[in-house]
């Protein structure tokens, strides 16, 4: 394997960004931004063989599944993506039979878009995969290792809670 110029060695994290200094939550931020990514992406390896959806894809059905059904605009701005891009998505998931449009029952003007059965079933056989590849990965640390990690988890998801 051959190192890329500027890149840190594998296992390492790169350094903080130039400018955001040094203190102790900077560091820790850069830290878990570059470990989170590298996890991410690490997981995401699992999803080719159980979902066979790009990211985009794959991110909009995720938020239809466990944030409900939306109307297309909501939808795009939850994706930080523009309305055509979102409902070119929304089109490919409508094509695969992973989700619906329907019209809202209160303003006929607003289109819900709504998970199909079909588009639960895939993303929970996608995420059983990426949480079985992370499993795996921790297989083996120690049980005062597995609750720091634990315990990061639970204090980032309630920060997030709160953002």
């Amino acid at each position: 394997m051959v190192k890329k110029l500027g890149q840190p060695a594998r296992g390492q994290l790169p350094p903080a960004p130039a400018g955001l200094g040094g203190d102790t939550p900077v560091a820790v931020a850069n830290r878990l931004h570059s470990a989170a990514l590298r996890l991410l992406r690490y997981a995401r390896e699992a999803d080719a063989e159980m979902m066979d959806l790009d990211g985009p894809r794959a991110s909009a059905l995720s938020v239809l599944v466990f944030g409900g059904s939306m109307a297309i605009g909501q939808l795009a701005e939850v994706e930080q993506v523009s309305p055509p891009a979102i409902t070119k998505t929304v089109a490919a998931l409508e094509a695969d039979g992973l989700a619906e449009r329907v019209r809202s029952t209160s303003d006929r003007r607003v289109v819900q878009v709504v998970a199909t059965e079909a588009g639960r079933a895939v993303l929970e056989r996608g995420r059983t995969a990426r949480v079985r590849r992370v499993a795996a990965l921790l297989d083996g640390l120690d049980a005062d290792d597995l609750t720091v990690l634990e315990r990061a988890a639970d204090l980032i998801a309630d920060r997030l809670s709160r953002a």
